[in-house]
């Protein structure tokens, strides 16, 4: 497979696209691309294209665009997961998992019994982190759609706000009585809500409730965070999604 860049910015046949910074670094000193060789381009808003190397220096690199190619790699399911936040690398995982496996868009939520605390300013740095995440691996994946990462929020504001054009909210609890395998597809868009390390309170269950969220579980053994996300996503993706 080509290698594929997420770039900022208009593709158009024919014109000019210049790299620097880490990106012209990793195509000249990682991969050790040279000038004709041909790399794939995706911006998130449409195809990707064929670009070519036309010239290479130690920090830039200008690439000509090409053609366009129609990919088949976005899930027909759209899939709203709200992460509590966990972490450092468990957050990375998810957001890189849920991003291979198709969702469209994260809101991470600050809980009762997270571990992780965030200002203001440190969320905002934390969501630009984490949406290069998700660009890195649409890059490996093969997608051309990078999901949305919200900014961080406490859980209680988010449920304020409330989710929009969603018939099917779903929220992991384990012992559960009602299995993710059995829920009827939705009509709209799935809302799935999965706690951090240390769970949700009793009264984060009792206003998801009140917001309308159906517990379920994912089988008798309770499941790390990034493990229950991996898990929940690719239950919903083979029961209603393309890996059916």
């Amino acid at each position: 497979m080509k290698t594929r860049l997420f770039v900022s910015g208009d593709l158009i046949n024919g014109s000019a696209l210049e790299l620097e910074g880490d990106k012209a670094r990793y195509l000249g000193r990682v991969l050790r691309l040279r000038p004709d060789d041909e790399v794939r381009v995706f911006n998130g808003e449409g195809p990707e294209y064929s670009a070519i190397i036309e010239t290479m220096t130690k920090s830039a690199v200008t690439l000509r665009i090409g053609d366009s190619y129609e990919t088949n790699t976005e899930s027909p399911l759209r899939v709203h997961l709200v992460q509590g936040v966990s972490r450092g690398e468990r957050m990375d995982f998810v957001i890189q998992k849920a991003t291979e496996l198709g969702v469209k868009r994260v809101t991470p939520v600050l809980t009762e019994y997270g571990v992780v605390k965030l200002d203001t300013k440190r969320a905002e740095k934390r969501r630009e982190h984490w949406q290069g995440v998700a660009q890195s691996a649409c890059e490996q994946s093969g997608r051309v759609r990078v999901p949305l990462i919200d900014a961080p929020v406490p859980l209680k504001t988010w449920f304020g706000d409330g989710p929009a054009e969603v018939d099917t909210q779903l929220i992991l609890r384990p012992g559960a009585g009602t299995a993710l395998a059995s829920i009827d597809p939705p009509s709209t868009k799935v809302c799935l809500l999965i706690g951090p390390e240390g769970g949700f309170s009793d009264t984060e269950y009792d206003d998801a409730d009140i917001a309308g969220f159906t517990p379920v579980s994912l089988g008798p053994r309770v499941l790390r965070t990034e493990t229950a996300a991996v898990a929940a996503l690719s239950v919903l993706q083979s029961k209603w999604g393309d890996l059916a």
